[in-house]
């Protein structure tokens, strides 16, 4: 969870789209997610709450910035072996549309990120060192819904000598999500992706599957939820997940 790529997408999905905010408007993004994973006698919760700040420069380029709040619990045969919360990494995004073609709803976008060590890696709630990356996005939008299609890449650098040596650098992810109109207001949306496992030595990768709910409360203010199941045992069990969305 401490580890993954930070694509900000429209909450509750992972999977990014290429839309953008628009010249000088901006969006104000509070996200959560609970987790809950059980394996053998080991039992870990955690979450987040994630508060991202989106603004447009130009009408095809956005900076996004976001900082989560990180906790977790720990406990094997029922006493807690690890317990911490607080901050985790600063991240910033550019997202970038470089191509349209209008006619067919197809669009493609690079979204570079970097992520500042603001977290405490010694409470494994960041990597203790810069980081960076980047994703390819593409989206097509046709009368039902939109397609959503991401490829990542993130470059780790870890401030303790242990994650260096227990973790993988080099972080790959790719995703798949669909909207689907469901009413005026309403949208549903489902994901399906893979991310490379950052412990090293491990050859299973975390695949996940999500389904949620966004609804316009208004034109400008989204609320949304949904649920996100571990495909395999390397991947948490069930993520929930929840958020609100204003633009200004």
């Amino acid at each position: 969870m401490l580890f993954t790529l930070p694509l900000y997408a429209a909450h509750p999905l992972i999977t990014d789209d290429t839309g953008t905010q628009g010249a000088g408007r901006f969006q104000l993004e509070i996200n959560s997610e609970f987790t809950d994973d059980e394996e053998d006698a080991v039992d870990e919760t955690g979450g987040e709450v994630a508060t991202i700040l989106s603004y447009g420069i130009t009408d095809d380029i956005d900076v996004v910035l976001g900082l989560p709040y990180v906790w977790y619990r720990v406990k094997e045969d029922g006493f807690t072996v690890a317990d911490a919360d607080g901050v985790g990494d600063l991240t910033l995004e550019v997202k970038w549309r470089f191509f349209e073609y209008e006619d067919r709803g197809l669009s493609v976008a690079l979204k570079p990120a970097i992520s500042f060590p603001t977290g405490d890696d010694e409470k494994g709630l960041g990597n203790g060192k810069v980081s960076g990356g980047g994703a390819l996005l593409v989206s097509k939008e046709g009368v039902l819904g939109k397609l959503h299609l991401n490829l990542a890449y993130m470059y780790n650098e870890y401030g303790l000598d242990e994650d260096d040596m227990l973790l993988r650098n080099d972080i790959w992810h790719a995703s798949f999500a669909g909207e689907i109109n469901v009413t005026a207001d309403m949208v549903g949306v489902c994901n399906i992706g893979v991310e490379t496992n950052p412990e090293k030595g491990m050859d299973d990768h975390p695949a996940f599957l999500l389904g949620g709910l966004i609804y316009s409360v208004t034109q400008n203010f989204d609320i949304d939820a949904g649920v996100k199941w571990g495909l395999n045992d390397v991947e948490t069990d069930t993520t929930w997940l929840a958020g609100v969305a204003l633009r200004l």
